[in-house]
């Protein structure tokens, strides 16, 4: 991928952070996004320069249409147009502050940063790749949106990650030829909350995956990869799970 841009939404950390990094390996130039986090965007870009390759950070929250609009701009014109775009900024109401809030806020919060803001963004950058005559856009599902998860958790991330995956079928048939759009839907990724949860959910993650494991975020990144690489040049409309080979939900 050398000599293409790429913009990473949600990468001061976590799996954005591992897209990114896997980009930058593959010899994207990346845009390195986060909403507040400055000081872990700034350490992701520090990371894919000392890979030796380029990166810029900016700043945008996507709870703002006007930010969202202003994202696009300032990464389109960072190195006149982006080649790959990836829409993996999310909100989190698993920690932190948002886990405290009421079931209804965290709905209008997954829906405004998972679906909203993914939509718009992708939207104003299909467009444009349309017309520039080429493009990828990978957004980042959830794999049991397919099979249902039941509780408060499994609810709210099925309505939000759902759509994400369905609105990702009717994308790639709005964008194409000129542009490829697919998705990811990760499994049990041991992100921050996984590191934390229970012994419960850790006993869950391994016994619903094939491969008994965890997932890690440079397993996701890996896919999100060949999916905007040229390898996956004859793949569009497609969510790709990465999850070890799902066994089948398992009780808490």
């Amino acid at each position: 991928m050398a000599g293409q841009t790429a913009a990473v939404t949600g990468s001061s950390s976590g799996i954005g952070r591992a897209i990114a990094l896997a980009l930058a390996q593959a010899g994207a130039a990346v845009v390195v996004h986060a909403a507040k986090n400055q000081a872990g965007a700034e350490q992701t870009a520090a990371a894919i320069r000392a890979l030796g390759g380029e990166a810029t950070v900016l700043l945008a929250d996507f709870n703002d249409q006007t930010a969202q609009d202003r994202f696009v701009e300032q990464a389109w014109s960072w190195r006149v147009g982006i080649d790959v775009w990836i829409n993996n900024a999310g909100a989190d109401v698993l920690t932190g502050g948002a886990a405290k809030l009421s079931y209804e806020a965290k709905l209008a919060l997954l829906l405004q940063i998972d679906v909203s803001a993914a939509l718009r963004l992708s939207r104003a950058v299909g467009l444009r790749m349309k017309k520039r005559q080429r493009g990828a856009i990978v957004n980042i599902g959830w794999d049991q949106a397919e099979h249902g998860m039941a509780g408060e958790s499994g609810e709210l991330f099925a309505a939000a990650k759902g759509a994400v995956m369905a609105m990702t079928r009717s994308l790639a048939r709005s964008f194409a030829p000129e542009v490829r759009v697919n998705a990811v839907a990760p499994g049990w990724i041991k992100t921050t909350w996984g590191e934390k949860a229970g012994e419960s959910w850790q006993r869950r993650a391994v016994e619903e995956s094939l491969l008994g494991r965890w997932g890690t975020p440079e397993d996701v990144a890996r896919a999100v990869l060949f999916l905007c690489s040229p390898a996956a040049a004859f793949i569009t409309g497609h969510v790709l799970p990465v999850n070890g080979g799902f066994r089948g939900a398992a009780e808490v």
